[in-house]
């Protein structure tokens, strides 16, 4: 799941939610930015979240 900032917990917290683990973070690394958006708004991505 790409999250912006902002909704890193909500996201942390959805995945733990779905799959019942601990999910791997990575932060967007900036000469690697997607043009991906937050999947829980329209906020550039910068995190990761998942396994």
């Amino acid at each position: 799941m790409f999250c912006c900032e902002e909704h890193i917990e909500l996201a942390i917290d959805m995945y733990v939610d779905e799959k019942e683990l601990a999910p791997e973070i990575e932060k967007i690394q900036k000469k690697a930015e997607l043009s991906t958006s937050c999947e829980l708004c329209e906020k550039p991505a910068v995190y990761i979240v998942g396994n």
